[in-house]
This record gives structure tokens, sequence and C-alpha cells, in this order.
């Protein structure tokens, strides 16, 4: 059994003054478990603010949501692999079904970023995931684990043993409508397989999560499933009540 990791995506919510208001309220529910590990991922123009709440919290993790597939240059707006390691992030979320359906991320962007994720001595979180179309016409595990191999290519195998892995079906994705603890068991089942054959055992402790339409009320169900190692949560980790509820699940 790998240790659960439960992820905060924050999106475009919480700004500098909002997080430090969640984080009084949230470190008011519980001190340090060593039986799992937490992560935020805030707005970038946040960061400061969350490391700033958690600077006696070292075991609480903080990300960013997005990199630029390049270290530098001129991109108005975006923000590079090396930024996000000199502002203290840890993480890196990789190809979130979001920057993919709404910004156009590519398969090939994705292992770019990766690759300067890793370079810049960051952990990057892949996400994989299929839209509604492609789970009704049965290519779920197709679309994850080309993604997952894309993601990956430009990368050593221990590397890769080092990263984490998110599924995330595109159709579950703030829709209220969630994969059933059976759904996401099976693609996580596949996902281990394809790290098991690219890594051997390494490819084992390689942690998976899941995410889409995560809150209170399914993510021990969802925990509790084969090969599921830990959450990433959109909406519901706004609220730092409900946040710690899903945390000690």
């Amino acid at each position: 059994m790998l240790r659960p990791i439960f992820a905060a995506n924050w999106k475009m919510n919480h700004g500098p003054t909002d997080a430090r208001a969640f984080m009084r309220t949230f470190l008011t529910y519980g001190g340090r478990r060593d039986d799992r590990t937490v992560a935020f991922f805030p707005p970038a123009i946040t960061l400061p603010s969350v490391l700033a709440a958690l600077e006696d919290r070292p075991e609480i993790l903080v990300g960013v949501q997005n990199v630029h597939h390049e270290p530098t240059g001129a991109f108005t707006g975006e923000i590079s692999a090396g930024m996000a390691r000199d502002a203290g992030a840890r993480l890196v979320l990789v190809g979130h079904s979001e920057r993919r359906q709404l910004f156009g991320e590519t398969d090939e962007q994705t292992a770019r970023k990766c690759e300067l994720v890793v370079k810049a001595g960051l952990t990057p979180m892949l996400c994989v995931g299929e839209t509604l179309e492609e789970r009704e016409a049965g290519l779920t595990e197709q679309v994850a684990l080309r993604q997952l191999t894309a993601g990956i290519e430009r990368l050593e195998p221990a590397q890769v043993a080092a990263m984490l892995v998110a599924y995330e079906p595109v159709w579950a994705i703030g829709t209220g409508r969630t994969a059933t603890p059976d759904d996401a068991a099976t693609v996580h089942a596949a996902i281990r397989r394809a790290l098991r054959e690219r890594l051997g055992e390494r490819g084992a402790v390689v942690p998976i999560l899941y995410g889409g339409s995560v809150n209170r009320g399914n993510a021990r169900l969802l925990l509790d499933a084969p090969a599921v190692d830990g959450l990433l949560v959109g909406g519901a980790s706004l609220d730092p009540g409900n946040w710690a509820a899903i945390v000690t699940s």
C-alpha cells in the first residue's frame, strides 16, 4: 500500500487574501500526520501566500498548476519550471484536462513540460483521461495510455519512478459525474501495468491518483478502490472544512 496522497487543485480560485484565510482555518483541523501526504496547487499568484502559511508545515507539499513547455522566452503571462522552483514550488500539474481541452495542450507539449519540470528539480503530476465521446467509443484505456506514454517518453526510468500520475476523466471534471470505484480501478490497473512494463518493479511505487468530481461523500469509496493511491480534488478543496474532511477520509 502506498501512502495516500490528497491533492487540492484550486484552479482559478483563491487569491492571496482568501488563501491566507483558508489556511488559518484548515490548519486548525489537525496537526501533522505521517500516514498520508497533502498537497496544494494554488494559482501561481497565490503560491507565496500558501507557502508562507505552511512555513511550519514542510510535510505539506505545494505546487503550481502549469508551466510553459519552453525554459525561457517571450511568452507573456506564462511561467517556467525554473521560475516555479525559484518561487518555492515542489510539484507541477502537467496535462490537466482543462489545459488539454480549453488551451489545446498537446501530448508533445506535456512531454516537453515533464522533461523541463524534472530538469528543474520538481516533481510532475501527469494528468491523463478521456472525453465523454472517447469513453462512449470504448477508447478509455487507449487514450489514457497514449497520454501516459507521450508524457513520459523524454524521461529516464528513474525519473518516471519519482513522478506522480493522475487519472481524471474529462467527463467527470466539475460535472458532478464521478467514475465508479470499479471504473477508476480498471483504468488505474491499466496505467499500473503500463508503468510496470516500462519500469519493472519500480512501476509499482508510482502513485496514481483519481480526479473528477471528488467530494467528501465519495472520497472514501474511491480511495478504497484497488490501485487508487490518492485523490486530485478541484471544487471540493475550496472550502477548508470540506477539504479537511476529505484529507481525513
